[in-house]
């Protein structure tokens, strides 16, 4: 299905810019515990993503470089809480690995996992580890980087094959209302567009699959994985937009807060 990309995003930073209108739990001003805490008191996240939420667009270097300079406003906000560690890989193969010393990891948008990341991911939440995974059909925003180009996000997500082993699928209605909305997970409220809709799938192997719980419309998942969790969201726009105020930071820190506990 071809789409009004430049309509759609539109649409959604009038969403955030709104303040999420018609959201009354978030105030004018980010709660008190999302606010900035000392660097010693920050948890380490690893995050692995296509998006740029870690870097800006463009050439890294040159970006760094720049007068104008200035960080994606979710790796501002990601900061007030957690250490970030931008991750290529989550299998070293030999020797530690770079989910070694985690507890919390964001999968967002990736590029593709090997299949040595997915069993990698799969012992570690099994283990203990809270991963958030976010996965979207069909990307919404506008990037520099045209399409084709290594920079660009990856358009259409690569669901791994281990969200499959522990129950899942995603599916996706192009015929959908292409209205941003906003979408409900227990406290936590954030704007999607074109959302993928997450199921829970018959499977062969019924000891490698979690205890998962669905939201309402299918935007959220939230499995019981062994010793840890993993929280699936079938959406991305919420990290697309390149300016954001209170309310786009409160709901990604809730979000984040919830999903790794």
């Amino acid at each position: 299905m071809k789409r009004n990309r430049l309509a759609f995003a539109a649409g959604l930073l009038a969403l955030i810019c709104a303040g999420f209108i018609g959201v009354r739990y978030l105030s004018f001003d980010i709660p008190s515990e999302h606010t900035q805490i000392t660097q010693a008191e920050k948890r380490d996240l690893g995050l692995m993503t296509s998006l740029p939420i870690y870097w800006s667009e463009g050439d890294v270097f040159t970006d760094l470089g720049a007068a104008d300079a200035g960080l994606p406003w979710v790796r501002e906000a990601l900061e007030r809480r957690y250490r970030i560690m931008p991750l290529d890989l989550l299998d070293a193969g030999e020797g530690p690995g770079p989910l070694d010393q985690l507890d919390a990891l964001a999968i967002i948008q990736p590029r593709g996992l090997s299949p040595a990341d997915n069993a990698a991911l799969d012992e570690w939440v099994r283990g203990g580890g809270h991963v958030l995974i976010v996965l979207d059909p069909l990307l919404s925003g506008e990037y520099e980087a045209p399409l084709g180009d290594p920079r660009h996000p990856t358009v259409s997500a690569l669901v791994p094959p281990v969200i499959a082993r522990w129950g899942l699928g995603l599916s996706f209605d192009d015929q959908q209302d292409d209205a941003p909305r906003l979408a409900q997970w227990g406290e936590v409220t954030v704007p999607v567009l074109m959302a993928g809709e997450l199921s829970q799938v018959p499977g062969s192997d019924l000891s490698a699959k979690g205890d998962c719980t669905l939201s309402v419309e299918g935007v959220f998942a939230r499995c019981m994985i062994g010793g840890g969790t993993a929280t699936i969201m079938a959406d991305a726009a919420l990290f697309e937009p390149r300016e954001s105020n209170v309310e786009a930071q409160a709901a990604l820190l809730a979000l984040f807060a919830k999903a790794l506990p």
